[in-house]
């Protein structure tokens, strides 16, 4: 049976999502959980992007062990020369260079010939091979592009070290029946094909990127480039854990497995979408919260006699998490051994601090759930505990809020809601002109005493910060989204010399 090679690209093709702007912490953990679930190839980033992007590949390649760690560059010596410099602290590199081949791009973007195309190429593959012994080249837009001027310049880039060919169906225009053929063809034209790794690279334009994907399987493709969750620019990628578990779910059929630990894929999910800020929707396949949820009498009566009857995949196989009992009564002892069993391993300190909070969710809510226990993991209850309210009152048509922060109380009212008196309060604790361009909240879990996750994004001059702030009272969980993302807009003050003022 052969082995799928899963190229992970959440950190960096998933982070060009409109609204997502992971910080190099946050990328980190989420490097850390890819790790955790097995994928062959973590791509951190664009380091030439941004020195903020450098600085975060750069600790994923010191501190992530076991993936090899990937970083993109465009065919430009700067890129390359940079791509270098940020992974040379990884046990295992590769660099990933592209350039657009199809007519439209190297016409209308590039301005370029085809020829001053390949010229390019093939330089940035010989350069990035004296860095280091792993190169993977795109031609972006394959799938628009002239088959043979790609057969061509294949053989060119391989000549010139490149390990790795990817074929991006960049704006998701093929059908499956097309990208299979485009990598048959591959597969039957290139001269020394062989001597390399062919991989798929889909998006979802037309809601076919993990079907395009697994086409690219059955044709013969040895890595498959996906996102956690599906997420990318405009539509988004092929999702993960769709590729993943349908390989698994039909070996039958497709002969490949990979060597993701299946029992990771809804805690990654659940990571991803925290950080991120979005949600994964309801009947979202395998991860969604109506996966395997059955209303129908038929569906309820058939699961119950036997499983398989209507559930292919087992839940507990991805690790979907279930309620726990653990309330007010429960000691440090109970907690360890749960988060233990959700796959965390946390220091003294840290354990005092979630206990902590634990405790302080007890009084609200009688039982805490896995993702409730998540969420206090991320530190998402009680965060930003220097800002509290001290009162709010709201009457017919305006709101007054009392918020206190270093000593200092600041009231305001507002006649557009609590949420924008509250704001507009800390705005004036902090002497900062903030605005709030997108503000969402979500149910973490179920019932009256759920917990409640505010999600904004707030811009500061032409920057945009997003904060997630987690509590039982959603004016409290706004309040902590907002410090959030104004302590994040305040520490580039003291890192890069930023004033969002």
């Amino acid at each position: 049976m052969r082995k799928i090679a899963i190229f992970e690209t959440t950190l960096r093709d998933g982070e060009q999502t409109p609204g997502v702007n992971l910080h190099p912490e946050e990328k980190l953990s989420i490097a850390r959980q890819l790790a955790r679930l097995g994928v062959d190839i973590i791509e951190a980033g664009f380091p030439a992007a941004a020195k903020s992007e450098m600085k975060a590949v750069q600790k994923i390649a010191t501190e992530v062990k076991g993936p090899r760690i990937a970083a993109l560059a465009r065919a430009k010596k700067e890129d390359i020369e940079i791509a270098a410099k940020s992974l040379e602290n990884a046990e295992k590199r590769r660099i990933h260079t592209f350039i657009a081949t199809s007519p439209i791009h190297m016409k209308h973007k590039l301005k370029k010939s085809p020829e001053e195309v390949k010229n390019l190429a093939v330089e940035a593959v010989s350069l990035a091979a004296k860095f280091v012994d792993d190169v993977e080249f795109s031609f972006e837009d394959a799938t628009r592009s002239n088959r043979d001027f790609i057969v061509e310049l294949a053989e060119e880039v391989i000549d010139a070290g490149a390990t790795v060919l990817n074929i991006p169906d960049t704006v998701g225009y093929a059908t499956p029946e097309e990208f299979a053929g485009l990598i048959e063809y591959l597969k039957k034209n290139v001269r020394g094909i062989n001597s390399v790794e062919l991989s798929a690279h889909c998006h979802d334009d037309l809601g076919l990127a993990v079907a395009n994907s697994l086409a690219a399987v059955k044709a013969g493709v040895d890595q498959v480039e996906v996102t956690v969750n599906g997420i990318g620019e405009r539509a988004g990628n092929a999702a993960l854990e769709e590729v993943v578990m349908a390989l698994d779910t039909r070996r039958d059929f497709y002969q490949a497995k990979t060597s993701v630990n299946l029992r990771e894929i809804a805690r990654t999910s659940w990571l991803v979408s925290y950080y991120t800020g979005i949600m994964v929707p309801p009947n979202k396949a395998i991860v969604g919260a109506n996966a395997f949820t059955h209303e129908s009498g038929i569906h309820q009566d058939g699961v119950l006699k036997e499983r398989s009857t209507y559930e292919i995949m087992d839940p507990h196989k991805i690790g979907a998490t279930t309620h726990i009992v653990l309330g007010k009564h429960s000691g440090r002892h109970a907690l360890r051994d749960k988060l233990r069993e959700l796959g965390y391993e946390v220091s003294e300190d840290k354990l005092d601090r979630i206990f902590d909070a634990f405790k302080s969710l007890t009084e609200k809510k009688k039982v805490v759930s896995d993702l409730d226990l998540l969420a206090l993991l991320e530190d998402g209850f009680g965060r930003n505990q220097d800002f509290s309210m001290e009162m709010v009152q709201i009457v017919h048509g305006s709101s007054t809020v009392s918020v206190r922060h270093g000593g200092k109380v600041e009231v305001t009212h507002s006649f557009n809601g609590p949420v924008d008196a509250l704001y507009q309060a800390i705005n004036s604790l902090l002497g900062v002109n903030a605005q709030l361009v997108d503000y969402r909240i979500y149910g973490i879990t179920e019932g009256r005493d759920a917990l409640g996750e505010a999600v904004v994004r707030v811009k500061f001059g032409d920057r945009i910060y997003m904060g997630r702030g987690v509590s039982t009272d959603i004016l409290e969980a706004s309040l902590f989204a907002y410090a959030n993302a104004i302590n994040q807009a305040l520490s580039e003050v003291v890192n890069h010399g930023f004033d969002p003022k």
